[in-house]
This record gives C-alpha cells, structure tokens and sequence, in this order.
C-alpha cells in the first residue's frame, strides 16, 4: 500500500518516465524552431538594411533581370 502511489499513481516512476522523453522531443523541436527564427530574422534584418536581399530575391523567386542585362536559358538537350 505504501507502494501504490511511487509505481501507479500520479508521479509516479512511469509517469516521470514518460514526461522526461517528452521533454526530450520537445527540446528538439524548440532547437528547429529557434534555427528557423534565427534564419528568419537574418532575412528581416536583410531586407530592412539594403536592397541587395530584395533584388536578390527578385532575380531567384520571380526571374527578373535588370533593364539593360541579357537573359540567357540554358536547356539540357539530354531531357
């Protein structure tokens, strides 16, 4: 009987068994996630300070050249 709570009962060793894996997975989910902000904030602070990081964005995700430059689009003929 005195037993009864230390093996079945809340607090038990099963139980802080279980909430210390727990944590464990949270503590890596919250690694990924301060990583993602750090990036995030390294971005912001990019796009606010100069327009190098706009225009590079512009040239990757929209395809846009400036006035005055040459496209040029190179096709691999293996395909």
């Amino acid at each position: 009987m005195l037993q009864y709570r230390l093996w079945v009962g809340p607090g038990s060793l099963a139980q802080v068994s279980v909430l210390e894996e727990q944590i464990g997975q949270m503590s890596v989910v919250n690694l990924r996630h301060q990583e993602r902000n750090r990036l995030m904030s390294a971005q912001i602070k990019g796009l606010k300070t100069g327009l190098n990081t706009v225009e590079e964005k512009a040239r990757m995700e929209l395809g846009m050249i400036k006035q005055g430059e040459t496209f040029y689009w190179f096709v691999d003929s293996k395909k």
